[in-house]
């Protein structure tokens, strides 16, 4: 069995870098497969045929047209086109079949999941995974948190979708998200950016590559970008709500010594300071609301009223060591190391406009939570290609420690008539915490998967057979529950969890090429969601995984000569034991009806019965009818079926359990969902002018998993359409050194369409909700040396 403990750590990557640097070089791997490129990152070649995208789903460079896996990618010029600062920005739904969300307010946590599965709608939870598995140059990005700070300079991003349980392992159930930055050159090479926007928007990034010097490239990366908030916080001295001031650096030595042979070392670190964004209640509930807090039922820009508030303030930093070795020809050993910390405070007070009165009450809940992790991982792959047989085989260890805590109260109070407000007396240092947790998970696994080309039907046809073994362990400690610390008022602390989980993902793939320009495929695959416990309930009881076997078929084409290209698959699977949450006040008793303990706004986590389903289908179309000009659509439609489930916990003061299965909604995901884009870029002498314009579409999905009380429907999101453009003129000569000048206009929901995507709904308070941004746009200028 692999440990995981730092001097096993430590010895893994010594002896890693040891077998990487004594071992006897050979020729150098294959070629990678040839792909028609284009200059600048544009779509198509100078004969007008669409570039080949190439990915690395398999561990290995290969065409996107040939690998057969459902793959959405976004390139470095869709980012800027699309004005994609952080992954923040994709939940306007560039990719239909990816759903991007903060968590709740926050866009200090992002909720993402695939084909409606995956999703952990709490991202505020040490021990508890998403199953949507973020990848940044191959290294896994363990929280929710840090996932919304700036990206730098990305060369592409690949939506893998479906389980990718066997290569990529644990909590890639809905699939992986992998980020790909662009690599030192060995040249030298400055490219500067700076622009500005509304919202007192501003924008400065620079890269920097410097000459090769003794087999040595260096790159350097900057970037510093702010938006100030989208809807004015009235209360004087106080941070406006969904703002964000985020900046970072980046740092990459690439050394290679001779053919074969590579050592690729990086540091990154980031600042995200955002603050939340302001929930709208837009119906009344049961409880009187306060004249000052009058219902808004469009998206507004000043806040009813001011309440105190303040950045919620990120800062990440990671270490990244890749080892390259040609064994021999076609073999190559490769080891990824990899050091990543966060420390996340989150500050979140953009409710006061649904929220409760009493005259001279207090009220506006101010919702504190830290959240701190340092994670470590080892990779070791041996990646083979021969003439009828490709294969990846490795084995990992990760290890990752967890802690958090949380804070609430009220920081308003009320006049007399609820015509005003002022602010309370408080002292953040002296409140109290209402839960505090520490976890310690550890993950081993080996994996192993190999494609045969065998001698018949003219090598058309190719068998891919893998699996992956997982073993997941988690440690620690609910030490603070519900505001209580050990043996007061009947709550015992801490509350311990040691669990453990072992796993076995297969995959089997037939792929046919019908044509060189025509590939089919059928696939099936599992992968799964780990267990673990919730930090919100007050038992702190572990849950099982949550699986997912899925059934996929597929095509890949391209048509007129490579001018039209389709690509288009379906998928059906067993969903089971899906994690689900239960939200409720009541008064907790033991079998024989002894109170043990209050509980408040306590959430407790448990396996739906049986199993589920998710089917769907997607398609991808792009056509390039000249050069230059390219047509792009997308389409996913998701179908995800829970099975109904008891509420397993006691309820009310009398602490029923109701033993009536109740409806389970799949959560943040629109049934259907699409995408649309026009790129134009037609050379005019020594510039380019560049154009894009981009529509997305979601029919609108449910944010909460079953209904507040009998009787009572859970509300859906609104349908959403935001467009999105670009124009510019591009590479204008500056000089006869090459020194070029792009210069372009942008602007995101550029019809200021709005929609409240989320919904959520009280008996006591009503519907409230989050509003779509509004209109942002800018200009942004680039010189290249």
């Amino acid at each position: 069995m692999i440990s995981t403990n730092p001097r096993f750590a430590g010895r893994f990557l010594a002896s890693s870098v040891l077998a990487l640097l004594i071992a006897t070089p050979a020729l150098a791997a294959d070629p990678e497969p040839a792909k028609t490129t284009a200059p600048d990152d544009q779509k198509t070649d100078s004969n007008g045929s669409l570039a080949d995208i190439i990915v690395t789903a398999q561990k290995r460079p290969e065409s996107l047209q040939q690998t057969p896996i459902a793959i959405s990618v976004l390139s470095a010029d869709d980012l800027k086109n699309r004005h994609v600062q952080s992954l923040v920005d994709l939940q306007d739904g560039a990719i239909p079949s990816l759903r991007v969300a903060p968590f709740y307010s926050r866009n200090s946590a992002l909720i993402m999941n695939i084909r409606g599965i995956g999703v952990l709608a709490d991202s505020n939870q040490p021990a508890r995974d998403q199953g949507v598995g973020v990848y940044i140059d191959g290294v896994y990005l363990g929280r929710a948190q840090g996932l919304g700070t700036a990206l730098y300079d990305i060369e592409s991003i690949e939506v893998l979708k479906g389980p990718q349980g066997t290569l990529f392992g644990r909590n890639t159930e809905g699939g992986a998200v992998s980020i790909v930055t662009r690599k030192p050159t060995g040249e030298f090479g400055l490219t500067a950016t700076a622009g500005i926007g509304n919202f007192a928007s501003h924008k400065a990034e620079a890269h920097l590559n410097l000459p090769e010097w003794h087999n040595f490239s260096v790159k350097l990366d900057g970037i510093v970008t702010k938006r100030g908030g989208l809807v004015t916080n009235p209360l004087p001295g106080q941070s406006d709500f969904n703002a964000f001031d985020r900046h970072g650096a980046h740092v990459e030595v690439l050394w290679k010594p001779e053919d074969g042979v590579s050592a690729d070392y990086a540091f990154d670190t980031s600042y995200d300071a955002s603050t939340p964004l302001y929930l709208q209640a837009i119906t009344n509930g049961t409880l009187t609301r306060a004249p000052a807090l009058p219902l808004q039922p469009e998206r507004v820009r000043t806040a009813s009223l001011g309440v105190p508030q303040q950045d919620s303030i990120g800062r990440t930093h990671g270490h990244r060591l890749t080892l390259g070795l040609d064994l021999a020809p076609g073999l190559q050993l490769k080891s990824i190391t990899a050091y990543r910390e966060l420390d996340q405070s989150q500050y979140d007070n953009g409710g006061q406009n649904s929220t409760t009165y009493k005259p001279n009450g207090a009220f506006s809940r101010y919702s504190l939570a830290g959240f701190a992790q340092n994670q470590f991982s080892q990779e070791i792959q041996l990646i083979g290609d021969t003439p009828r047989l490709k294969y990846v085989a490795g084995a990992m260890a990760y290890r990752e420690h967890t802690t958090d805590n949380a804070q609430a109260f009220n920081t308003m109070t009320w006049n007399a008539d609820g015509t005003a407000a002022t602010v309370a007396t408080y002292n953040i240092a002296t409140v109290p915490f209402d839960r505090a947790s520490r976890i310690t998970t550890r993950s081993i696994g080996a994996f192993g998967q190999a494609t045969w080309t065998p001698a018949l039907l003219q090598d058309r046809l190719h068998v891919t057979a893998g699996a992956r073994y997982t073993r997941d362990m988690k440690k620690g400690q609910l030490f603070i529950v519900n505001g209580k610390t050990p043996n007061v008022d009947g709550v015992v602390a801490p509350r311990g969890l040691d669990a453990s989980w072992s796993r076995v993902d297969p995959l089997l793939t037939l792929a046919y090429d019908v044509t060189s320009d025509m590939h089919v495929y059928g696939k099936w695959s599992e992968g799964y969601k780990s267990g673990g416990a919730n930090s919100r309930s007050l038992r702190y009881a572990p849950f099982n995984p949550e699986t997912l076997s899925m059934f996929e078929i597929g095509a890949k084409t391209e048509l007129l000569d490579r001018r039209v290209r389709l690509n288009l698959a379906a998928y059906t699977g067993a969903y089971k034991a899906i994690q689900i949450d239960f939200q409720a006040n009541y008064l907790q008793v033991d079998a024989q009806g002894n109170l043990l303990q209050t509980n408040r706004t306590t959430i407790e986590t448990t396996n739906a019965p049986g199993a589920g389903r998710a089917k769907g289908f997607e398609a991808e179309l792009t056509v390039a009818p000249m050069a230059g000009l390219t047509f792009s659509a997308s389409y996913s439609y998701n179908d995800v079926t829970i099975p109904p489930t008891v509420n397993p916990f006691p309820q009310g003061a009398s602490g029923v359990i109701v033993t009536t299965p109740i409806k389970i909604y799949p959560v943040y995901t629109p049934a259907h969902a699409a995408s649309g884009s026009i790129d134009y870029d037609r050379p005019m002498g020594d510039y380019r002018l560049v154009a894009h314009l981009d529509g997305n579409y979601d029919s609108g999905f449910y944010a909460s998993y079953n209904d507040p009380a009998p009787g009572v429907s859970q509300p859906k999101g609104e349908p959403g359409f935001v467009v999105n453009g670009r124009i510019g003129v591009a590479d204008i000569a500056l000089n006869d050194t090459g020194a070029q000048l792009s210069v372009s206009a942008w602007a995101r929901n550029l019809l200021n369409e709005q929609h409240m995507f989320y919904k959520g709904l009280s008996t006591l308070t009503g519907v409230s909700g989050f509003f779509n941004e509004p209109r942002t746009y800018g200009l942004e200028a680039t010189v290249k040396f």
